[in-house]
């Protein structure tokens, strides 16, 4: 089967922070800033971002793009005659099966949030009443992942390539919109502060686990994400320089979620702490009091669906790039049948909080909680270590100077040998101790 190739270098950068912009940026992000201090977390994200999140994004990049494979495929390419890392590869195709079981559904929330908005529904709006109700849930459900499916249908350059440029750039344009409506509001000054200025009372072990598993998942690293990516480009770049411009998005949106949310939170006294039904309750409730509300929502939540469906294409066509590998299928029979284990699978969470009742954890957890434990805090944390030790194991993996050869293939920023030490040794050591550290403080039964 002959490798596919994405037409432009806009088209990669765009797709690599497409597949890691998302309801990471917009949806997590805010309400775990909220819940772990506001500026300290952000403080701590950034910095794992830079000395944890960037270093792993090269090693994946550079992964893919030797193999020229999915990750099912690409270990076995790279590897030493006997090894076993390529099981990781197999762990990566679940992994994206487990992101998409519950990234799916909400962003068919966000869609309707945005189809009530433009409505003139959104009065009727409500986080509970929604999550319970079952039918609106798979319906929405059912939509995205045929949504995303027929795009992925196609070739790669006409379907996901094309898709993603207007999606990130119309994200990029209504995000600023959004940011500058934001700090117009009264009060403003106070959620601001909050957000950005660090108070370092507030740091401890959690919020370091929080912002490191914060990182992985916002920049989609360690289940084959970017690897996927890399192997659809050719070596006109370095990709240490490739990484810095997709984490800089993927930051860059981050940070602008919060400025839209926090000061809009401090405008109207409302609670920054409320977790996952922040970005919906919240945020709907500041639309509803606000002139022009009904605008300035469907913008919003434009941005978010945006946002949102950014990363399920991506995630998906790492999934049927998978199952392609392993089955010979092409694009179209692919995506059919990748599409219906989505749906099934992702109908846990879509019930989950009225018919498929399951609490894994806290009284409160759901399937949501469940599949986000185990992508989120798990197989993203330990396939980042995985990857990151097969690239500097000179005895058992593929080796330094091979990563570094590839890594620094084309014109750009190079990985430099002074810099051997934070692949080797800070990476994988930082990574395995807030793994151990986070295992231990999580909220068991």
């Amino acid at each position: 089967m002959e490798r596919e190739r994405l037409g432009s270098r806009i088209g990669f950068i765009f797709l690599s922070a497409g597949c890691a912009i998302g309801c990471g940026n917009v949806w997590k992000f805010p309400w775990m800033a909220g819940q772990n201090g506001g500026g300290a977390f952000v403080l701590i994200y950034i910095v794992c971002l830079l000395l944890l999140g960037l270093p792993a994004m090269v090693v994946e990049f550079s992964v893919g793009r030797a193999a020229q494979a999915s990750p099912v495929r690409m270990y076995q390419k790279l590897e030493k005659p006997g090894s076993k890392w390529h099981w990781h590869g197999i762990w990566c195709m679940i992994g994206n099966f487990c992101l998409m079981a519950f990234y799916t559904v909400v962003t068919g929330w966000i869609l309707y949030y945005f189809v009530s908005f433009l409505t003139g529904r959104s009065a009727e709006l409500g986080f509970m009443p929604m999550i319970t109700n079952p039918g609106l849930n798979v319906s929405y459900l059912g939509i995205v992942v045929v949504i995303a499916f027929v795009l992925l249908s196609f070739n790669i350059q006409d379907g996901l390539e094309k898709v993603t440029k207007y999606i990130m750039g119309a994200l990029l344009i209504l995000m600023i919109v959004l940011t500058v409506r934001s700090f117009t509001l009264e009060g403003a000054g106070e959620g601001l502060r909050f957000y950005l200025v660090p108070d370092f009372g507030k740091i401890s072990f959690s919020v370091v686990v929080a912002a490191m598993n914060q990182a992985f998942f916002t920049l989609s690293l360690g289940i084959g994400s970017m690897a996927i990516f890399g192997s659809y480009i050719g070596k006109e770049h370095t990709l240490l320089g490739e990484s810095v411009h997709v984490v800089f998005l993927d930051t860059f949106v981050a940070i602008m979620a919060g400025l839209i949310i926090f000061p809009a939170c401090s405008s109207l006294g409302l609670e920054v702490t409320a977790g996952p039904a922040l970005l919906f309750d919240t945020m709907a409730g500041v639309f509803n009091t606000m002139a022009g509300g009904r605008i300035w929502g469907s913008a919003f939540f434009l941005f978010m669906t945006f946002a949102a469906f950014s990363t399920v294409l991506a995630v998906c066509e790492n999934i049927l790039a998978c199952v392609r590998e392993l089955t010979g299928w092409n694009r179209k029979k692919g995506a059919v049948v990748c599409a219906v284990i989505v749906f099934v699978t992702a109908l846990t969470t879509a019930l989950g909080y009225s018919v498929l009742h399951f609490q894994p954890f806290a009284e409160d957890s759901a399937w949501l909680d469940f599949w986000d434990f185990i992508v989120s805090t798990n197989l993203l944390p330990l396939g980042a270590l995985i990857m990151t030790l097969f690239c500097v194991s000179d005895r058992f993996g593929w080796g330094w100077e091979n990563f570094k050869a590839e890594a620094n293939a084309g014109k750009g920023m190079k990985v430099q040998d002074w810099m051997k030490p934070v692949f080797k040794y800070l990476v994988p050591v930082a990574i395995l101790g807030l793994y151990i550290i986070g295992l231990m403080n999580f909220k068991w039964k």
